[in-house]
């Protein structure tokens, strides 16, 4: 019986063509691995991952347009990554302490072969060190990644002036648009700033700074203004929100 397992399938994601070259060097010494594609930046990953669906990738973590966190936040992925970077400041022991390795540039043959073997191992496991450190960097977002289809957009968080829950999906008004994005309302708002994003209402999270005026619609509950004349509705918790964050009560 043939117990031979297929090879491993590799995704290389650097906008570095050096760098690259050097991954694309050290797999060679490995006859069970084969290469499925080459990403040179965040937002080419991204379709990549989601085409390909790649057993291994080598995703760098500092990239034009979107980085490496931001790549996994957006295609999910939580299974099979080895991150590599030039800056020793990126959170290099929290990686050495969970499955997920990292490799420090530049590297060797043998840190290579070292960081393989442990990935070998969790390729098509969760690994709670890729999801922690996720949660970590979108603590406080500064940019929201939507997929739609084959396009990527990327919204500053400065820019959202409010966002609207829609059954499974939320709808996220900026610059005189609606963008959909599959995700809750209560997760989003545990990822901004609550200085400036304020639950209003079940529905609704309001950016602060585009709140123009707040008007009473019935006994218990208001309706905010926005700048351009936008009105949203206030349950009376929301508007207790805002009293204490505008009263600094």
């Amino acid at each position: 019986m043939n117990t031979t397992q297929p090879p491993l399938r590799i995704l290389i994601v650097d906008d570095e063509p050096l760098a690259r070259g050097l991954i694309r060097e050290y797999l060679a010494h490995h006859p069970d691995l084969v290469i499925v594609g080459e990403s040179e930046h965040g937002l080419q990953a991204v379709v990549d991952i989601t085409a390909l669906g790649p057993d291994l990738i080598f995703l760098d973590i500092q990239m034009p347009k979107l980085n490496g966190l931001e790549v996994l936040e957006l295609t999910g992925r939580r299974t099979g990554v080895i991150f590599t970077t030039a800056d020793d400041q990126h959170a290099l022991k929290a990686f050495d302490l969970h499955a997920v390795d990292y490799l420090l540039k530049p590297f060797s043959q043998q840190r290579f072969d070292d960081a393989l073997a442990r990935a070998r191992q969790a390729v098509a496991q969760v690994q709670p060190g890729v999801q922690k450190l996720l949660v970590d960097a979108s603590q406080r977002l500064a940019r929201i990644l939507i997929r739609d289809r084959n396009q990527v957009h990327v919204i500053a968080v400065e820019t959202v002036e409010y966002v609207q829950a829609q059954d499974d999906y939320i709808s996220i008004r900026s610059a005189g648009r609606d963008f959909l994005k599959t995700q809750s309302l209560a997760e989003l708002a545990t990822q901004l700033d609550p200085a400036q994003f304020v639950r209003v209402h079940r529905s609704y999270l309001l950016n602060m700074v585009y709140l123009q005026s707040l008007e009473r619609s019935t006994k218990d509950n208001f309706v905010a203004v926005l700048r351009d004349g936008q009105r949203i509705p206030v349950s009376r918790s929301g508007y207790e929100r805002l009293d204490m964050l505008l009263n600094g009560r």
